[in-house]
């Protein structure tokens, strides 16, 4: 990676970084040696990590086909979006709806560096970054109204996650995006499952000096769509979520992973 000296101190490139480090796990090229080693780290502690990382990509396009394409969504909010990667939530829903409008969130400096990759939207429709903390749902929402309809469904999207709030203020912070959003919208959420292996990876993650990233028992994911109804399947595995046959998404695994999640419609 080559960035100026102010962005190098900004995005502090000899401390790993959790958005590099998931890119190094999807094969990616946004990271730095530092970045690599605590993801191998982790990938001796849990060798599941590098499947459970594709398996949420994977989840996330056959998401927003399901939305784009049979719910007819045409707006989405991706929260946490991360680093640019092949199949990112505009592209994928602009192929299936052309007028698709698409708004990012982040605040982290890496990410805002690379916002322009995220913006190059389909002629007909928008796509636009919302620089700023996930925990402030209410500005998020504002600043997100700028570019979608908020009288009409949208896609609410956090993938991967929720891992850096704590439980129980993860599933309240969901509450209070869905709360903001009209009737028809739908959240799109997993998150890693606690296990004796996911609990060793995230004591391996935190010795990284970065902060923590949380795993959550099935019903800390799944308390977040109270109220909601879930979309077939339901709940699980994301990697059982309408697999499509034969699929190849990163080299994802159709095997079950411990990152569960749902599709809910509000």
């Amino acid at each position: 990676m080559n960035n100026s000296p102010e962005l190098e101190a900004r995005i502090q490139s000899g401390i790993p970084h959790s958005a590099r480090v998931w890119n190094y796990w999807i094969g990616g090229k946004d990271h730095y040696p530092v970045d690599q080693a605590l993801g191998d780290q982790v990938i001796a502690s849990y060798p599941q990590t590098r499947d459970l990382a594709l398996a949420s990509r994977a989840f996330q396009t056959r998401a927003v086909q399901y939305l784009a394409g049979e719910a007819g969504i045409t707006q989405f909010l991706d929260i946490g979006t991360g680093l640019p990667v092949q199949n990112s939530t505009h592209e994928v829903a602009q192929s299936i709806q052309p007028k698709a409008r698409i708004v990012y969130v982040d605040n982290d400096p890496l990410v805002l560096a690379h916002a322009r990759a995220l913006l190059t939207s389909a002629p007909d429709g928008m796509t636009n970054y919302v620089h700023a903390n996930m925990l402030d749902a209410e500005q998020v929402l504002q600043e997100a109204a700028q570019t979608l309809d908020m009288t009409q469904p949208v896609a609410v999207m956090v993938l991967s996650t929720l891992g850096h709030v704590a439980p129980q203020a993860g599933i309240d912070l969901m509450h209070r995006y869905m709360a903001g959003v009209a009737d028809g919208s739908h959240l799109v959420l997993c998150d890693t499952i606690a296990t004796k292996e996911t609990l060793a990876a995230q004591e391996a993650y935190a010795s990284g000096d970065t902060p923590p990233y949380l795993v959550r028992r099935p019903e800390e994911i799944l308390a977040s769509a109270e109220g909601m109804e879930l979309v077939s399947p339901g709940f699980g595995s994301i990697s059982l979520w309408r697999p499509n046959p034969g699929e190849t998404s990163g080299e994802a695994s159709t095997e079950p992973v411990d990152q569960w999640g749902f599709v809910a419609r509000k």
